[in-house]
């Protein structure tokens, strides 16, 4: 099996939990080392890897893949490296801040023949899936309106500094929002139109810590939103039909066991406790329907599979540069209708 010689940019949280765990356990995959500014962490957990010092040190090692998992006004500059250094890149969502940078990061990966994988991991959660499941099945008929929500009790400030500078790539919108909608366009595709209230909720804050979009289809609305001072939590995921409803918390259980420090090689990886299995109320073939339903398996490892096939064997990348350049677009776009207080057409 190839071997693909793979270098995190950061070590922090996203390369400890997201990242590492992951690219150490498949098979195809070598885990090198990450670029440490200040506390050296890598070597410790996984021994044998390198601490590089500087971004032009991990850049001419022999490195076939980078993962961009820095602040996010970060994301064109190192990834443009990168792909100038003739290295596959990962670039932790949203891809770029500007559509712009975006595109001409996809043009560059193109020209030098390298691949360009946006890390959407959140594909691959268990309550995303077993909604994914429940819309492609058409057991609630036509959808005609659906909630994505995506909430937290976080009221403190971010711990890390250039989370809180209210600078271009800050604030929820991008974090969080990132997340629904490239869920929003996986489910449903590009809508027409769309309008958004943003807001500044927390004392002091300098980043946008509310939003709420709603996006026009022909015959469908859906309402992404998200807040930091949701203490007790609702369904993350509502949809309506004409035949009947689905509703599904936000339950995926990775991320949690990740900071907990389990591997993903664990038997019983990815699957959530039976309480929070969705509720299904529908009609099919004229009898009435309401149960709850059985939750997909959730796997992070499912992104790096397929990114290995997609570099070892050539198969399309499951994520595309073109599909999180579009989710920077809506993102521009519920900027622009937030200050306008106008619904922007697409």
């Amino acid at each position: 099996m190839q071997k693909i010689k793979t270098a995190l940019l950061s070590y922090g949280m996203s390369g400890k939990v997201f990242h590492a765990p992951f690219i150490h356990a498949h098979p195809g995959f070598e885990l090198i080392g990450a670029w440490e500014r200040s506390n050296k962490n890598i070597q410790n957990d996984y021994p044998g890897t390198k601490s590089y010092t500087s971004l032009e040190e991990l850049l001419s090692d022999d490195i076939d893949l980078v993962i961009v998992n820095t602040p996010n006004i970060t994301h064109f500059d190192y990834a443009k490296q990168a792909l100038l250094a003739d290295k596959h890149i990962i670039v932790e969502k949203p891809l770029t801040v500007r559509v712009s940078e975006g595109e001409e990061l996809k043009k560059l990966a193109e020209q030098k023949g390298k691949l360009l994988c946006p890390y959407q991991n959140r594909r691959w959660n268990s309550d995303y899936k077993t909604v994914k499941r429940i819309i492609d099945n058409g057991c609630l008929g036509d959808i005609v309106e659906a909630e994505i929500r995506y909430d937290r009790y976080t009221p403190a400030f971010s711990y890390k500094k250039h989370k809180e500078t209210g600078e271009t790539g800050t604030g929820i919108v991008y974090d969080l929002g990132s997340h629904l909608i490239d869920q929003a366009l996986q489910l449903f595709g590009t809508p027409n139109a769309l309008f958004a209230d943003i807001a500044i909720q927390r004392t002091g804050s300098l980043i946008d810590d509310y939003f709420e979009l709603l996006l026009f289809y022909k015959s469908l609305r859906v309402r992404l939103k998200s807040g930091f001072f949701i203490r007790e939590l609702i369904p993350g995921y509502m949809l309506f039909g004409k035949n009947g409803t689905f509703l599904k918390s936000r339950a995926d259980v990775q991320e949690d066991d990740l900071l907990k420090g389990i591997k993903p090689t664990v038997a019983n990886w990815g699957i959530e406790p039976e309480s929070e299995q969705g509720l299904l109320h529908t009609e099919i073939e004229g009898k009435i329907i309401r149960e709850k339903v059985a939750t997909e398996k959730g796997d992070y490892m499912g992104y790096f599979e397929a990114l290995y096939q997609s570099i070892a064997n050539g198969k399309p990348l499951a994520v595309k540069a073109e599909e999180s350049i579009e989710v920077v677009n809506i993102i521009e776009k519920t900027f622009e209708s937030s200050r306008l207080k106008k619904v922007i057409e697409l």
